[in-house]
Order: C-alpha cells, then structure tokens, then sequence
C-alpha cells in the first residue's frame, strides 16, 4: 500500500455508508418524482417572472437603454470580477477535498459548471458537473458528494456572516415587510410539514448525511491551508459577485451607496436561494429588482443594473461554459 492510500484510509473510515449511489427502483422512482417537481416549480416561477417582465415592459425597455450607453470602464471591471469568480469557486472546492486536483482542469470544470447551473433548477447542474469531476479525480462518490456539501455549507455561512457585518453599516436599509395572516399561516405550515418529514421517514437519511458533512469539516479543518483555501474562496467569491453589481450600480449611476448595494445583493440572493430555478434565473433577478426600487434607486435604473449583473454573469459566460463543458465531456474529464 502506498503512503497516499496509507493516508487516505483514515478518511474514507469517517464515512462508513459511502460508496455506489444507489440504484434501486424505489429510489430512482423518488428521483424521477423529485425531478419532476423541481421541474414544475422552476416553470411556475420562469412563467410568473415572464408574467411580471411583460407587464413592466416598459421599465426594462428603459433599462436596457441605459445599460448600452453605461460607463464602459466600471462594465469592464465588473466583467474582470465575474471572471474571478471562477477562480474563487475553484479555490473552494479545492479546500473542500484533501486530494490535489489538477489546476487548469478544476478551473475548467467550475466554468462549466456555471454555465450548467443555468439550465438544472436548484444547483443540480452546477452540483452534478462538480460530483462527475470529483469522481473522474479519484475520488469515491461518497466523499465527492461530502466535499459538494462542505463548499456548500461554507458559501451559505459566508453570506449569512457578510449580512451580519454589512447590516450595522447601512441601518434602516434592511426592514421586515408586512405580511398576511394567510402568508404566515401558509409559512408556519411549511415548517410543520417540514419538520414532520425530518423527524420521521426522512429522518434516518438526514442524521447520516449530517454526520458525514460534519466529519468533512473537521477533517478540512485538522489542515490550515485546506481551511484557508475554502473559506478563502466561499468569501472571494461572494465578495467578487457583490463588485459585479457594485460595478453595474456604478456604470449607469444607481443612486445607491456600494456597501448598501451588496448587502441588498446578499439579502435577495439568499432569498432567491429558495426558489429552485435554474442559476437563480427569475426569483433572483425579481428579488433583487424589487429590493433596489424598495431602497429608494428608480426603477429604470435598477432594472439596468440587473440586467447588467446578468449579462456579465450569466448570458455572455453561457455559450462558452456550454463549449467548455462538452470538450470535458469528450475528453472524459466529466
């Protein structure tokens, strides 16, 4: 046995149930059902989304229009960022697993996975393009699937902690909206029925996958320079995303101070978070628009500044991810 499976071995103790996904019927049928639902929430949101973009047509017409004559410089560095966020995403996943990935090769797989992302509802493509990677590594799937879930955790503590500084900075910006009775109701309904799976059939499923996160993160956290290259990442990348729209805001002069613009980008981002559309399309670009114009910046201008966000980080990257990640997948890299 060599040193490197000699040091692998204590790992792979600290998940006793990875190994082969399973294929029985029972769990492809669920799979399918799964599926199936994602699917139809994510049209329900896209058509409501269209719904509302048809109607305030003339807002995003307007909006438009001032995004092709914005300010080429801030455009260019907001393009500049949203290239490094690429690289962000890649030193965190590289903090996520013990093994050393190849460089040019993990860099590829995370473009790729952008571009993924915006055609599976809820991450599923970004997740499945990373999950084949890891595997194609060496890695087991078990503990590709473990490291998926470790850089997850991180990017969602990063936020919710970018928030929790930000928010003192900008106070009045952040303020609880009125609500329904009915609207409430129907979220403490929710959380009933949710808490009821988790604590029943589901749950035996839950303890094991939470186990086996937490045993990642004590591993990635028993080596600094993993420790390092994951927070390190999930921060640059959040940060990164937030100079995007910093950088729009300031290209068609959003009358918004930065820090009040990435901290309103954190809050819609994570609210978007819930709906699983593809890449956020639909429920982030509505969260967001509504969260500017309800900070005081018109609606015009806001509509151009995620518009602008979107083009640099979805709509110009998505041919060439889709490029890239069939040249991995001829290559059998994925």
């Amino acid at each position: 046995m060599t040193q490197h499976a000699v040091q692998e071995a204590p790992q792979d103790a600290l998940h006793p149930g990875a190994g082969p996904l399973p294929t029985a019927p029972a769990d492809l049928a669920v799979g399918r059902g799964r599926a199936y639902w994602h699917t139809l929430v994510c049209l329900a949101v896209l058509l409501g989304a269209a719904y509302v973009a048809r109607r305030h047509w003339p807002t995003v017409e307007t909006g438009a229009l001032r995004l092709a004559v914005a300010d080429e410089g801030w455009l260019l560095l907001g393009a500049v960022a949203a290239a490094g966020t690429w690289a962000a995403s890649a030193l965190a996943q590289q903090g996520a697993v013990a093994r050393r990935l190849p460089g040019p090769r993990l860099l590829a797989a995370q473009f790729a996975a952008c571009a993924a992302n915006h055609l599976l509802p809820a991450g599923l493509g970004a997740g499945a393009v990373n999950l084949r990677f890891l595997m194609r590594c060496g890695l087991p799937a078990g503990r590709s699937a473990g490291a998926l879930a470790v850089k997850a955790t991180a990017g969602a503590v990063v936020r919710l902690a970018l928030i929790a500084v930000l928010a003192p900075l900008c106070p009045g910006l952040l303020r609880v909206p009125h609500v329904s009775p009915a609207a409430v109701a129907a979220v403490l309904g929710a959380a009933a029925l949710l808490v009821a799976l988790l604590a029943g059939p589901l749950r035996p499923r839950c303890r094991r996958a939470l186990a086996c996160v937490l045993a990642d993160i004590r591993t990635v956290h028993a080596c600094p320079a993993r420790a390092a290259a994951l927070w390190g990442g999930s921060l640059a990348f959040a940060a990164l995303h937030c100079l995007v729209l910093i950088s729009v805001a300031q290209a068609v002069q959003l009358p918004l101070p930065p820090l009040q613009v990435a901290l309103l980008y954190l809050t819609a981002s994570c609210a978007a978070a819930l709906l699983p559309t593809p890449g956020g399309l639909g429920s982030l670009d509505a969260a967001l628009a509504l969260a500017l114009t309800a900070s005081g910046a018109p609606a015009a201008t806001a509509a151009s500044a995620v518009l602008g966000y979107r083009l640099l980080t979805v709509w110009l990257p998505l041919l060439p991810g889709l490029l890239v990640l069939a040249v991995l997948v001829r290559r059998k890299a994925l």
